[in-house]
């Protein structure tokens, strides 16, 4: 799995079975990626101003890390936007999908939620099946034409409410979202693989949620009678998402700081 950023060590951009390479891993991975694009006789790059940028390598190394590992499946993330993204170089992706489009990252996708969702379908790739959250209808009416241009079979999926309501992964509305087009996306790789008729269990997606934990992100901390709720946002969108979510889960006046 390839990550966004890290919340303790950049570690966290590639995983492996939902745990950070080990730090012998990532620096004998880095060296090999580093060593052959500063190699004289490979001639890769020649010269300084001409080597990956950060995230271009962080790409890069993730690629080359799950190749020597020998992994079965991966995700990737983009950076920034995706039209210019460097996950690009995966050109034929069993499936792509986009989460809820904010206005974010302005400066380099705006200044409009149709320019931001014009760089995001990006990551659309021709016979390649896409799935996108529910957009407002400017965002979804440039992702259905930038699916069209690109001949690309796009679904819009809805929150599904027959997960488990009482799971604490899923008290934030928009993580109902995200684990329901998760599930879209695991089926879509299931059904590439192994054929049309399988999906994931009732058992395995509620295991799955059960199981789920992401530090910081709509996260209680519990530490004696004091409770601590922790989010990060970063537009309008995700501090809207990040109120609801406190407002609902101190609903019952519980003691909290």
């Amino acid at each position: 799995m390839y990550t966004s950023p890290d919340l303790r060590c950049i570690r966290e951009r590639v995983q492996i079975n939902e745990q950070p390479i080990t730090e012998d891993l990532f620096t004998k991975y880095f060296f090999e990626v580093w060593d052959r694009l500063f190699s004289e006789q490979e001639g890769v790059v020649d010269s300084k101003e001409n080597m990956p940028r950060f995230l271009q390598f962080l790409a890069l190394l993730a690629l080359h890390t799950f190749i020597r590992e020998e992994v079965e499946a991966t995700i990737y993330e983009t950076h920034n936007g995706g039209e210019y993204d460097a996950t690009n170089v995966v050109h034929k992706p069993v499936a792509t999908g986009i989460t809820s489009i904010g206005l974010d990252h302005i400066a380099q996708l705006g200044p409009t939620i149709e320019n931001i969702a014009w760089h995001k379908a990006g990551i659309f790739k021709l016979g390649t099946p896409a799935f996108s959250a529910p957009q407002e209808a400017a965002a979804a009416a440039m992702l259905k034409t930038r699916a069209e241009e690109k001949g690309v079979d796009l679904k819009f999926v809805e929150a599904d409410y027959s997960l488990p309501s009482n799971a604490q992964a899923l008290q934030a509305p928009v993580q109902r979202l995200n684990c329901s087009l998760a599930i879209a996306l695991a089926n879509t790789f299931l059904e590439h693989t192994l054929g049309s008729k399988n999906h994931m269990s009732q058992s395995d997606i509620v295991r799955g949620i059960e199981g789920f934990s992401w530090p910081g992100r709509f996260e209680v901390i519990k530490d004696g009678n004091i409770k601590w709720f922790l989010d990060g946002a970063h537009n309008e969108l995700s501090i809207k998402q990040a109120a609801e979510w406190f407002c609902k889960t101190t609903a019952e006046k519980e003691e909290w700081v």
